[in-house]
């Protein structure tokens, strides 16, 4: 495919644009594909130290800032410095601090210390106050995060201006990829991390570098989350999410029922909703009369902590009553878990245990750095002390070469001669202050080298095994679980603890008549609404086509044109006047696009028949159950054999006499009982009316309702028959209804 190519059009006088053809593939490799490889690689997918690019910016900003260990400082300041390093506006900068801040409390452990308004995560319109007003530093936990990061442990690179220099990652001593909840949406892709609790954590990876099948669940049941709650704990479904890095499970709140006031008392909510839209989704229920048990719902959140109260009315369950509330809003929600990680600038979709392993490879390569940075360091001031202790054999001969030599650049040349000791040695002897040169002194620091050549010793032993290095990273597993754990904050509830009874929503039960109009108007009224009503509206053109008397908390069937039946309660229903159109059902029960309505049935208790005529004539009579569901399923296809167009709809309630008519105007009377009943919705049914090739069947109706005076004329034997035309003299007034 090619874009079109087309005329130059003038930019400045003289000068046109030229337009060249490029095929489209070429022209998404060159423009779109940097900015998607750009989304996932530098801004949305979080990496092995647990940290995107923003967070890493940030924090690395306030580590140089000296945050870490200093005061707190504005958090505006702190934002202008890591624009330094993160091209992006101050409110995409301060929305990042928010979330890593204490105050706002998103995670397990969070990484900067505030002070003033941060918001909440329960909260949508609790909002952070601007950054001119807060203050932050970095939280004590971060000693972890940056305590080998100027050891030599991770790689640097410029700046986005080149101006200075960030590192790649950082050097966490724990696995902050479980701990710290994380989430992004890339280009293609998306990531979604869940915390989990650090000592757990430290444990678990302790036990899976002594033991790589080690079962992590044993050690690691579950997720955390800082806003607590109930976990309802499905094994098979949580192993899955460790094997695989994909899966979901279901948190619910925790709450208790204040006996003294009726009132349950929410404390703790799913991870992944607010108060708000809990609180929005009870008066929604409410205002539908679906939860009827409730007189009152406050947000009593203070200093103190999250609190939703529900006042109950008198005579409610308060443990039925949050079985119902779990069951219809996001007391109790899902947490889809998608552990997409970058390694080594690729992403990777991981479980626990593949993530384990390849930060378990990460940090042995960040110790194995640091040791190398530590020999270094040690090695070199060995090596000078070497050259030190060389001049303790004759001090006065150190001094007279230098006083000796006439020219200062000569210094350093007659000292490596004079003893035989290298430049960086002599620059070193050199460097020493005149009240130094003193033989306690120069024993004292002499006696460093046999220090130093043990410990030079060691940290090349530690280099040359692996089970050194594991030793050490155990170590600090361990000293970081001792120092920042803490229990978990997210309960753990067995599925068959739950007792949780399928909620049937309580709606109220009282008479009302049903109206249908042919263009598929539906209207529920009261008798009481009824009798004070005028006549029924209906748009122009159209008119009544079916109306019943049922109760409210009966199901309706609505046939489509479409071999589709859509089920719905009369309850979904608001009460209606007779001077108003009505609900518009194929927008109410949201039908495919240019589906019509055929017919409405009332299946009451499903226990019966349904009675169908097709213009073929042939009719099916269909046991009722067999669109009776027990998944509450809304829409069912293959409702009637989809080659006939039916033009009748007819429940039955026991046997009876019915008359069947076509278009040319005969009529046949037969029993139901000589059509026998089918358990499949697609049967083509079986002859009842002949018709000629220009006339269609047109209704079946129960005798009594056919308008005919004289129905033992109209009798048939046998069936299919072609029956009688109807006379003059037999003709009354006819009122074809659909009654359930």
């Amino acid at each position: 495919m090619k874009s079109k190519k087309t005329k130059a059009m003038p930019q400045v006088e003289g000068m046109q644009a030229e337009i060249i053809d490029q095929p489209i593939t070429q022209t998404l490799e060159k423009n779109f594909m940097p900015y998607a490889m750009s989304v996932i690689v530098s801004r949305a997918i979080p990496e092995l130290d647990g940290f995107k690019p923003s967070h890493r910016k940030l924090l690395y900003t306030m580590y140089k800032q000296g945050l870490l260990s200093g005061a707190r400082t504005k958090s505006a300041n702190i934002v202008g410095e890591t624009m330094k390093l993160n091209p992006h506006g101050d409110g995409a900068i301060y929305e990042t601090m928010v979330r890593l801040s204490r105050g706002y409390g998103a995670l397990l452990h969070p990484l900067v210390d505030s002070k003033g308004n941060f918001g909440k995560v329960y909260s949508r319109d609790m909002a952070y106050a601007a950054s001119r007003y807060t203050e932050a530093k970095l939280d004590g936990i971060c000693s972890e995060i940056f305590g080998d990061i100027d050891k030599g442990t991770v790689d640097f690179v410029d700046s986005y201006d080149h101006k200075t220099k960030e590192p790649t990652l950082l050097p966490t001593t724990f696995p902050n990829i479980l701990v710290s909840a994380n989430q992004g949406i890339a280009v293609g892709m998306a990531s979604m991390m869940c915390g989990f609790n650090l000592r757990e954590v430290c444990e678990t990876t302790v036990a899976y570098l002594k033991n790589p099948s080690h079962d992590l669940l044993s050690t690691l049941p579950a997720p955390d989350f800082p806003t607590g709650g109930e976990i309802i704990y499905d094994p098979v479904a949580m192993r899955e999410i460790y094997e695989t890095g994909r899966g979901s499970f279901k948190v619910r709140a925790r709450w208790h029922y204040d006996k003294k006031n009726n009132t349950v008392e929410i404390t703790e909510l799913p991870y992944t909703t607010t108060i708000e839209a809990v609180i929005d989704k009870i008066a929604d229920l409410i205002k539908q009369g679906k939860l009827r048990e409730v007189s009152d719902t406050r947000d009593e959140t203070d200093l103190s902590g999250l609190k939703i109260a529900i006042e109950l009315k008198r005579g409610v369950d308060s443990d039925k009553l949050m079985a119902k509330l779990f069951k219809l809003t996001t007391l109790r929600d899902s947490f889809a878990c998608n552990f997409n990680v970058l390694v080594n600038g690729m992403p990777q979709v991981l479980g626990v245990g593949g993530l384990l392993r390849e930060w378990s490879a990460w940090r042995m390569e960040c110790v194995r750095k640091r040791v190398t940075h530590e020999l270094g360091v040690k090695q070199r001031k060995l090596h000078l002390l070497k050259g030190l202790a060389a001049i303790l054999l004759d001090i006065d001969k150190a001094i007279n070469i230098i006083r000796n030599t006439r020219e200062e650049d000569e210094v350093v040349p007659n000292l490596m001669i004079g003893f035989g000791i290298d430049v960086e040695q002599a620059e070193f002897v050199a460097e020493i202050k005149l009240r130094n040169i003193n033989r306690a002194y120069i024993v004292r620091r002499a006696e460093e080298i046999e220090v130093l050549q043990i410990a030079v010793a060691d940290l090349q032993a530690i280099l040359a095994d692996e089970k050194r290095i594991r030793k050490i990273i155990i170590e600090e597993l361990m000293a970081v679980a001792k120092k920042y754990g803490r229990d978990r904050l997210t309960g753990m509830t067995e599925e068959t603890e739950l007792a949780e009874e399928e909620v049937i929503i309580e709606v109220e039960d009282y008479p009302v008549h049903v109206f249908v109009s042919k263009e598929g108007y539906f209207k529920k009224i009261t008798p009481l609404s009824l009798r004070m009503s005028g006549e029924q509206k209906y748009k122009e053109g159209d008119g009544l086509a079916m109306t019943a008397t049922a109760s409210n908390r009966e199901e309706i069937l609505v046939f489509t044109d479409k071999a589709q039946v859509y089920k719905s309660r009369l309850s979904d229903f608001s009460d209606a006047k007779a001077s108003v159109l009505g609900d518009y059902l194929p927008t109410k029960l949201q039908m495919e696009d240019g589906e019509s309505v055929l017919a409405v049935v009332l299946p009451r208790d499903y226990s019966k028949w349904l009675l169908i005529l097709f213009d073929n004539g042939k009719c099916a009579r269909i046991a009722m159950n067999a669109y009776d569901t027990k998944q509450n399923r809304k829409k069912l296809t293959g409702a009637y054999h989809e080659k006939s167009l039916p033009v009748a709809f007819l429940p039955l309630d026991e046997e009876c006499e019915l008359v069947a008519m076509s278009t040319e105007g005969r009529a046949i009377a037969f029993q139901s009982a000589s059509l026998a009943p089918k358990a499949t919705r697609s049967t083509q049914g079986v002859g009842v009316l002949t018709v000629k090739t220009k006339y269609k069947a047109a209704s079946v109706v129960r005798a009594e309702d056919a308008g005919i005076t004289n129905i033992a004329r109209h009798r048939v034997r046998s069936l299919p028959a072609a029956g009688l035309l109807v006379r003059a003299e037999d003709r009354g007034e006819v009122q074809v209804t659909m009654e359930g």
